[in-house]
C-alpha cells in the first residue's frame, strides 16, 4: 500500500510517501500527493515529520529513516554520493560528478538531482555551481537558499 500525509512547516506544506514500511518521496512546498495514496498518518510518516521538524528548526543533521528510491544506475550514484555532503557544506556539481567517477557528467548531477525522490533526507540543497552561486532546486531557489542558511546559522552557532 501507498500512503502519503501532508503537514505544515515553517518554509511552507510539505508531504511525504510510505511504501512497504519505507519513505519513498518527499513532497516541498507546492508539490501535491498523487490520487492513488492512501492518505494516512502511519507510525513511519510522523516519525518522518518529526525528523523534518526537528532539522527545520536547527535541532537534526543526519536523518534516521528507513528510505528506498529507485532510480537508473548513475542517479543512484549521485544520490548516494550527495548523502556524504556533510551538514553545513556545500559542493559543486562537478565534485559530485568527481566523487562518483565521472568528472565530465556536471550537467546530468545536475539533472539526477532534479529528480531525487528524497529532498533534504538526501540532501541535494546543498549542490551548487562551480562559482558557488545557486541554481536549480526542484523547490525553488527560495527553498534551497532558506536551507543553506538554516544550516549555516546553526553551524556558526556552533562555534
Amino acid at each position: 500500500m501507498l500512503y502519503g500525509y501532508k503537514f505544515q512547516t515553517i518554509i511552507g506544506e510539505f508531504g511525504l510517501l510510505e511504501s512497504n514500511g519505507k519513505l519513498i518521496r518527499v513532497l516541498l512546498p507546492g508539490e501535491t500527493i498523487p490520487q492513488n495514496i492512501i492518505i494516512k498518518e502511519t507510525k513511519l510518516l510522523l516519525e518522518g515529520k518529526r525528523q523534518i521538524e526537528e532539522y527545520l528548526d536547527g535541532e537534526r543533521k543526519e536523518f534516521d529513516l528507513p528510505i528506498f528510491y529507485e532510480g537508473t544506475d548513475f542517479m543512484t550514484s549521485v544520490w548516494s554520493s550527495l548523502r556524504n555532503i556533510a551538514y553545513g557544506t556545500t559542493n559543486s556539481y562537478k565534485d559530485v560528478a568527481i566523487s562518483i567517477g565521472n568528472p565530465k557528467a556536471a550537467r546530468a548531477v545536475g539533472q539526477a538531482n532534479n529528480r531525487n525522490p528524497l529532498p533534504i533526507i538526501i540532501p541535494c540543497h546543498r549542490v551548487i555551481s562551480n562559482s558557488g552561486k545557486l541554481i536549480g532546486y526542484r523547490g525553488g531557489l527560495n527553498i534551497k537558499k532558506q536551507l543553506l542558511e538554516l544550516e549555516r546559522i546553526v553551524r556558526e552557532n556552533e562555534k
